[in-house]
């Protein structure tokens, strides 16, 4: 498994809670969740690429478990016009500083379509997938990004990325884009430290009521 240059820095990890849910359970479900959200990814991938002329689906690099190097797949909700660029699936982009604190009037976030499906986590499906692969969790902190990680984690992060990064979690149900960095941390921590059977099916629960409502996403 490749790792990034900021794992020397982390020094040595702290245990997580006793309690992990069974990967192989995980998967199944996952990949399951992803066969039927397939047709809805479908066209929203293909209206994407006519809206953008681009690359339906982006990676984002951000840190995986042990600060390991973790692309993130999601459907492309940015960008500015229209271009003609040969077709291809899926582009790799780095992660910078100005995506820290995203605003409901994001110019980067030009189309009503690409709007809705950020609203209602349409962009977080393919996550679904990589969860079936084993390269996240259902429930776990949020993956960050080494430029987060370097601004806003500093002790925090061993203990935070000694676990697998989740596709939800406290941060996904208790606010999202409405909580700040200092927020997030704690909840991630928490959820580190305390993840139980009880937290994890009412993590997994609430998760479809707060997309469905869309509050929080931009």
């Amino acid at each position: 498994m490749t790792t990034v240059p900021v794992l020397p820095r982390l020094g040595i990890f702290t245990a997580p809670g006793s309690w992990r849910p069974a990967p192989t359970l995980e998967r199944v479900v996952a990949a399951t969740l992803f066969a039927l959200a397939l047709p809805v990814l479908g066209l929203a991938g293909a209206s994407v690429w006519i809206l953008s002329g681009r690359a339906p689906f982006i990676a984002h690099r951000r840190l995986g478990i042990r600060g390991s190097v973790l692309w993130v797949v999601k459907l492309r909700t940015m960008w500015n016009g229209r271009t003609r660029e040969p077709f291809r699936l899926l582009e790799r982009l780095q992660s910078t500083p100005a995506e820290f604190r995203k605003t409901q009037s994001d110019p980067r976030v030009s189309s009503r379509f690409a709007a809705f499906c950020r609203r209602y986590s349409i962009d977080e499906l393919p996550q679904l997938l990589q969860v079936a692969r084993g390269e996240l969790a259902l429930v776990g902190p949020r993956p960050i990004t080494l430029a987060e990680f370097d601004a806003h984690y500093g002790d925090a992060a061993p203990e935070i990325l000694c676990v697998m990064p989740g596709i939800t979690g406290l941060w996904q149900i208790k606010g999202r884009s409405r909580l700040n960095y200092s927020q997030r941390r704690r909840l991630d921590r928490f959820l580190v430290r305390r993840l139980s059977p009880f937290l994890y099916v009412y993590i997994l629960l609430q998760t479809p009521l707060r997309v469905l409502t869309g509050r929080g996403a931009w």
